[in-house]
């Protein structure tokens, strides 16, 4: 009983973050509410939504979400809102578009240019600097009698 107790306790956790007196009167507003604020990020959490987090600051923006969707606001509306007032962060999936190219580029462009950097690497490596060339036949006679003389 008790591990059924405490599993419920545990599945349960994520919906205590929003408190009753933020719950809408109107069910369908609630529903978008709750929908755009799994798309949000707590700016003190990270990465955690603000319907998930527990700060002072997710309370905050699930009540200004709300308080524009009450307003009138469309969904993109609302987000833009909170984008324009907290920057692109709030976002928990960005958006891939001006800047956020670079962002969304610079992983793979780095691992190409390690990988061309470690490819020119093995491939000097390879041909090791210094070699010469082959053996006279006066120094081959010379080395022998080197090796042969026990």
């Amino acid at each position: 009983m008790k591990r059924l107790l405490l599993i419920l306790c545990l599945a349960a956790a994520p919906l205590w973050a929003v408190q009753p007196d933020e719950i809408l009167d109107d069910p369908a507003l609630e529903a978008r509410a709750r929908l755009l604020s799994k798309g949000l990020r707590c700016l003190v959490c990270r990465n955690e939504s603000i319907d998930e987090s527990n700060a002072e600051l997710a309370r905050d923006l699930r009540l200004i979400l709300r308080e524009r969707l009450v307003a009138g606001d469309s969904d993109d509306q609302a987000v833009a809102f909170l984008v324009e007032r907290y920057g692109e962060f709030v976002l928990l999936q960005p958006q891939v578009s001006g800047v956020n190219w670079l962002l969304w580029g610079a992983g793979p462009l780095m691992l190409l240019v390690a990988g061309g950097i470690g490819g020119l690497y093995l491939r000097r490596r390879a041909v090791a600097p210094g070699h010469s060339a082959p053996l006279s036949p006066a120094e081959k006679q010379r080395l022998d009698a080197l090796l042969n003389d026990d």
